[in-house]
């Protein structure tokens, strides 16, 4: 296995961190937990967005500075064309109503993904949630919408395609670095923690560029029901790991008492 992307894994980030710097996560279950109460799937959902407020105060108060939440799936056009409507009104309420108070706690707010396809009005939302909360500081929450890593590693090779048809930039000369600025997480950190609520154990097409040396997390603990204490767990297993990145735990350890 190799190094890409890592610059000086050892001494960057040798040995255990305490605390991720970013953290993603595939927030599944919420249909589940309706039905197993006799609720309708949208209800899930609502109570799937309290749990997403929760989330966003508990990343701010560990110091955890980007929270990349995975909102909407590309494939997620394929549900029940009632469901798929009663998630953009519940898109639409959420931006309404929870944007000032993440501007007012300083969080950053930003959408990935080919956010047309919801329509105007949420996508004309989407831009002045992201222009009012640009300059914050605290934590950026990003929420990955109408997204797949296949979708994203694609449109960004499509510009560098272009970039070279202009004669920008000689095809022999891409790397992979070549096509991180084209990424939708350009910018971002890659994530130090991933989580998957809901018992399913895969990442279902989120951030695959991404993820290549990020650590997993699964639990069965459906998204409404990951609180506080679940998300404790789930750093605490973070804490007990040391990333190598391709090296020896020789090299870590020598790297940390250097």
């Amino acid at each position: 296995m190799d190094n890409a992307g890592i610059t000086d894994p050892a001494a960057a980030l040798a040995g255990k961190s305490a605390v991720p710097q970013h953290v993603a996560v595939i927030m599944d279950g919420n249909g589940r937990w309706a039905k197993s109460r006799g609720l309708p799937r949208i209800a899930g959902h609502r109570k799937g967005v309290e749990r997403v407020r929760d989330m966003v105060s508990a990343c701010a108060e560990k110091g955890i500075k980007h929270l990349t939440l995975f909102a909407f799936s590309s494939e997620n056009w394929r549900r029940p064309a009632q469901e798929v409507q009663l998630l953009k009104e519940l898109f639409l309420s959420a931006l309404e109503n929870e944007i000032r108070k993440l501007h007012k706690n300083n969080v950053r707010f930003r959408v990935v993904g080919d956010i047309e396809r919801f329509g105007e009005k949420i996508t004309e939302r989407i831009r002045q949630s992201e222009l009012l909360t640009q300059n914050n500081s605290s934590l950026t929450l990003t929420i990955a919408a109408n997204y797949g890593g296949r979708w994203d590693i694609a449109q960004a090779c499509a510009e560098l395609a272009r970039r070279a048809v202009r004669g920008e930039i000689d095809p022999q000369a891409i790397t992979e670095d070549s096509l991180v600025p084209y990424l939708s997480m350009a910018g971002t950190p890659e994530p130090d923690l991933f989580i998957r609520t809901g018992g399913e154990q895969r990442i279902s097409n989120f951030l695959l560029w991404q993820l290549a040396y990020t650590e997993m997390y699964f639990t069965p603990v459906l998204w409404p029901d990951f609180d506080r204490t679940q998300f404790e767990q789930a750093l605490d297993s973070y804490t007990g790991r040391q990333r190598r990145f391709g090296l020896t735990g020789d090299q870590i350890e020598a790297a940390r008492h250097a």
